[in-house]
């Protein structure tokens, strides 16, 4: 169970976490081996309302050469006309485990000069992965979410119209198996936010509810299991043990901090040495009026006798009263609770915490977004 304590502020926010009953292994990271694959393939996208690629791409109308070829057509790449057909690329991501005849959803991105790919539809592309194998087919009508429409230097646009997605445009034709276990008979357990304590936890609850040593933490990011040489043992029901256990993941204290949007997120429980913190504020105002002056004798003239602008300034400086806040083994939320009572605002809060941080009072990592 996870008990989530909350200081709203305007535009500011301090949160406290606590692990009460523990989290499961299996949100704290993943199996070493288990990873999803990228594949990449070139194809060409047709039935385009000419917003496609321009006479210009010789690499369209190359491609559509090739295609026709393919079907008894052959022209030179000169006599295509592309304005209906565009080049694209198209990407996919291959899950671990994945088998013959699954489903994937395909990213269409333009590689040409299409204007839009609203309305077309992806010919048949193969999908390769990193080691130049076919893993995958797809095509499909493409899902734009978009629009683009020009008229005589007049342009209505919406989103990103030579974007799209085929939503299981793709199958895969080749199985993919994840080697979970090495040539030492062992798992790996990796954590997704390394830490020393937490890794050992890991190591120490797999231990426990197995009744003997078959983990142990070999650094801060990786936990090796060994795995049981007893007959009959199973390694899915062996891994669905393991990813049931619970531990009390042990995290460094961090202090996140967006002055561009005014936002601060902290644990409540980070600490703060003794401190003293004296904030004030200098305003400087600048005002100029500007008035017209008249000769005194309407019908007087002369080389000298004019209207005259005359600019009066004057410079107001206030300087506030300013506050004193003395801080002794404080949390940030306390020291945040007592700026907002004297009425700081955000920002101000920021650069005061990135102030105390510097000081070497601040004891957790500060990370500027």
């Amino acid at each position: 169970m996870m008990k989530l304590t909350k200081l709203l502020l305007p535009l500011c926010l301090i949160a406290s976490f606590a692990w009460a009953d523990g989290v499961r292994i299996k949100d704290l990271g993943r199996l070493s081996g288990w990873r999803e694959n990228a594949l990449v393939g070139y194809g060409l996208v047709t039935g385009l309302a000419g917003t496609g690629d321009s006479q210009a791409n010789k690499a369209t109308r190359q491609s559509i050469a090739n295609v026709l070829s393919q079907f008894g057509v052959n022209l030179p790449p000169t006599d295509v006309m592309s304005r209906n057909v565009a080049v694209v690329i198209v990407n996919a991501s291959l899950p671990a485990y994945a088998r013959s005849g699954d489903k994937l959803d395909v990213t269409v991105t333009s590689l040409g000069d299409a204007r839009s790919l609203v309305g077309g539809s992806l010919l048949l592309t193969p999908l390769k992965g990193a080691n130049s194998r076919v893993y995958a087919l797809a095509q499909g009508a493409l899902s734009v979410g978009g629009y683009k429409y020009d008229l005589n230097g007049n342009v209505v646009q919406k989103n990103h119209p030579t974007v799209g997605s085929v939503p299981g445009g793709a199958t895969v034709e080749q199985s993919v198996k994840a080697d979970l276990v090495d040539q030492e008979n062992r798992l790996t357990f990796v954590l997704s936010d390394p830490d020393f304590t937490t890794a050992s936890r890991v190591a120490t609850a797999i231990n426990s509810a197995m009744g003997r040593q078959l983990a142990q933490a070999r650094d801060a990011s990786a936990v090796e299991i060994d795995l049981p040489t007893t007959p009959g043992a199973r390694l899915v029901e062996l891994i669905t043990r393991i990813e049931r256990l619970t531990v009390e993941p042990d995290t460094r204290a961090r202090v996140v901090i967006n002055e561009r949007t005014g936002t601060l997120v902290a644990g409540g429980d980070v600490r703060i040495a003794k401190v003293s913190i004296s904030h004030g504020e200098l305003k400087v105002s600048i005002v100029t009026d500007n008035s017209v002056s008249q000769p005194l004798l309407v019908r007087q003239t002369g080389p000298n006798v004019r209207t005259e602008v005359v600019a009066n300034s004057r410079i107001d400086v206030s300087e506030g009263a300013g506050s004193y806040l003395g801080a002794s083994g404080n949390t940030v939320a306390d020291l945040v609770q007592a700026l907002t009572r004297i009425k700081t605002s955000t920002r101000d809060i920021i650069s005061i915490l990135r102030a105390v941080k510097a000081a070497g009072a601040l004891h957790a990592e500060l990370v500027v977004q």
